[in-house]
């Protein structure tokens, strides 16, 4: 199952980086969550909508630099099953300068990411 988990976690960030938004909401739950710095998106349509139409820059790029995955499937923190996937990457504007460093903590339910939380730095 993490192999599973971790593949789902890089097609995400293909989709974005590609534009290939059918793509990126067959991968989310309908009540799919986004909880970064700035904001949180609530709803899978509304995710893919925000990404497709309004983010400020479009043509970033999100290289990965590593992807973590509990062997039972699970990323622990304090006690707590915070998610199942972490993804340490870098998001680098269209020109490749870099904008923010990233961990992304994706949670799962079966098949569906029904989360993602982003802490930047």
């Amino acid at each position: 199952m993490p192999e599973v988990r971790v593949d789902q976690a890089r097609e995400y960030y293909r989709a974005l980086d590609d534009h290939d938004y059918e793509a990126l909401a067959a991968l989310l739950a309908p009540a799919f969550v986004h909880d970064r710095p700035d904001m949180t998106l609530e709803g899978r349509e509304r995710f893919v909508r925000f990404m497709r139409e309004e983010r400020p820059q479009k043509d970033t790029r999100h290289p990965i630099d590593g992807v973590f995955a509990a062997p039972g499937g699970g990323v622990e923190s304090g006690g707590e099953d915070a998610g199942d996937v972490a993804v340490r990457g870098r998001l680098l504007a269209a020109d490749g300068e870099p904008i923010t460093a990233f961990v992304d903590v994706f949670t799962f339910d079966g098949d569906d990411v029904t989360r993602v939380d982003t802490f930047t730095r």
